[in-house]
């Protein structure tokens, strides 16, 4: 029942994506609010996807603990499932990644039209300019930034190092930095088919504040994000 029940989800996802991404054509007219409307319709359809297909409920922990004004919340990736949530957790996110998702038709165009922050992985220090600049000009006009300090993908109890673009967030912008503890490869995992029923939990950790040392900063962050996020692993076990 499982294969079933993964297949229907899966068709299904790509048909609500194909269509929203159609439907919100014209709003690339219009001022980006549109878009971040659309955005968060888009996810609210796949969360209901989630629940009557597959079995799989979300539950948010700690949202209280997001300080106000500009925030950078530091996310482990385990899931596609991570990229997208947040554009219904936050208002209006500037989420980093990959400068190659902007080639990609009609999508790159969005990603644009809301101003997330795409990075050239290959680019240098001047890459890392442009990283920063795009964060300070999120950070002023009180936009939460997203980013996954590992780069990448990893599984249930594997832990990644984490980049230096953290880092350099952190000491250049100086705002509350709100690790994120999640298990959503348990249920959505990456590079897979299945999708299994259970309950994504993610949890929004106390934030660690401006004014760190680098070397202190990445231990603490580390340490909380890979900490929670193995404590909610072992709880869903």
């Amino acid at each position: 029942m499982i294969y079933i029940r993964s297949l229907l989800f899966n068709l299904t996802f790509y048909l609500w994506t194909i269509l929203v991404v159609i439907v919100y054509v014209p709003a690339l007219l219009g001022p980006s609010r549109w878009i971040v409307y659309g955005q968060r319709q888009w996810v609210n359809g796949i969360i209901y996807l989630q629940k009557l297909l597959t079995g799989t409920l979300i539950e948010v922990r700690g949202r209280e603990r997001i300080p106000p004004g500009p925030v950078i919340v530091a996310s482990k990736h385990q899931s596609a499932w991570d990229t997208f949530i947040y554009h219904k957790l936050l208002d209006d996110p500037a989420i980093v990644l990959k400068q190659e998702l902007l080639r990609i038709p009609i999508y790159g165009a969005y990603c644009r039209k809301v101003e997330m922050i795409a990075v050239d992985r290959k680019g240098g220090s001047k890459a890392l300019r442009a990283m920063l600049k795009a964060g300070r000009d999120a950070a002023a006009k009180n936009r939460p930034l997203v980013i996954f300090p590992e780069g990448t993908r990893s599984a249930p109890g594997e832990s990644i190092p984490y980049q230096p673009g953290i880092a350099a967030f952190y000491r250049d912008l100086k705002v509350p930095v709100v690790p994120v503890a999640l298990n959503s490869g348990l249920f959505w995992p990456r590079r897979q088919f299945l999708r299994r029923p259970g309950t994504i939990v993610l949890e929004f950790l106390p934030a660690i504040e401006p004014g760190l040392d680098r070397k202190k900063f990445v231990a603490e962050l580390e340490q909380r994000i890979e900490g929670g996020t193995q404590a909610l692993i072992t709880e869903a076990s």
